[in-house]
């Protein structure tokens, strides 16, 4: 049994920075039905903002949490300057929104390896997190329970901020029937605009919980965005309880293989898995609820 706590516990830390990268394509992917690509190079930024507020402001106990809503801005203006530049013209295209932003990712990426050094840069964890604390024998990094952390408060946030805001309403009316919030008033443009620039700046806070844990570099954004995918699919498309439950799985049976055989290989194995679970039930643990005009 002691055996299964170092896996358990670095498994529910990758799925915290999971689904940290998940939380915003759920907004996008599960309202608009946008398949961004750059969502990985919003993580990116995220990280490399945490580079950059260390560098004005050296302390890393307070340049960490400065951080945190400096990359969420920055990340989210992105976003937002991407939704007015492109995804606009290209609503209910979700193969034409694939390959645009496929091309704006590798421009995102070159545009990195422009400024910062191809090796990435360092993040200094601040002195509160670079201890451990004991669970039955196995020091448990600090970094791993702020990412633990840092992720229930975003989604309790976010859950609370769809459920009970005047917005929030009237994004769950828009994913429910576009039109028919539409007909009753509901201004769907500004709507897209605000969801991108909130799911994409979600995506900068969990790139700087990733910068804490491995680092920075211009390839970085690779890493997470097809497992996110793979969990806001397996979750259930817009739905966090599912993406929530859905990222824990994958974080700790990448874990549990990598125990077993290597990194990449335990990887490919979790991934294998899901896409056997969307074969038994494709609409994901949890699906949403519509209502038609008819």
């Amino acid at each position: 049994m002691e055996a299964l706590i170092p896996p358990l516990l670095n498994g529910t830390a990758l799925g915290a920075l999971l689904l940290l990268a998940a939380l915003g394509l759920t907004l996008t992917f599960g309202q608009m039905g946008v398949i961004n690509m750059a969502h990985g190079e919003f993580i990116m930024a995220g990280a490399f903002v945490a580079y950059l507020t260390q560098t004005v402001v050296p302390d890393s106990n307070i340049s960490i949490p400065l951080a945190l809503p400096v990359a969420f801005v920055i990340a989210g203006l992105l976003g937002l300057l991407l939704e007015a530049s492109i995804i606009r013209w290209m609503y209910r295209r979700p193969l034409d929104t694939l390959l645009v932003t496929v091309g704006v990712s590798l421009v995102l990426q070159q545009i990195a390896l422009q400024i910062f050094p191809a090796q990435g840069v360092p993040v200094e964890n601040p002195e509160w997190l670079q201890g451990q604390v004991d669970i039955m024998g196995y020091a448990w990094p600090l970094r791993q329970v702020f990412t633990i952390v840092l992720a229930a408060v975003c989604v309790a946030a976010l859950a609370a901020w769809l459920k009970y805001s005047s917005f929030g309403r009237r994004i769950r009316a828009t994913v429910q029937n576009r039109d028919l919030a539409e007909t009753v008033g509901v201004r769907t443009r500004s709507v897209d605009r605000l969801t991108f620039f909130v799911g994409s700046g979600l995506a900068g806070v969990a790139g700087v919980a990733a910068s804490l844990i491995g680092g920075t570099n211009s390839q970085m954004g690779a890493q997470y965005i097809i497992p996110a995918f793979l969990v806001v699919v397996a979750g259930g498309i817009g739905q966090i309880a599912g993406t929530v439950i859905a990222a824990w799985a994958v974080g700790v049976a990448m874990s549990l293989f990598a125990d077993w055989t290597t990194g990449s290989l335990a990887q490919v194995i979790a991934f294998a898995l899901v896409v056997v679970f969307l074969q038994i039930r494709p609409q994901g643990l949890f699906s949403v609820r519509t209502r038609g005009l008819a």
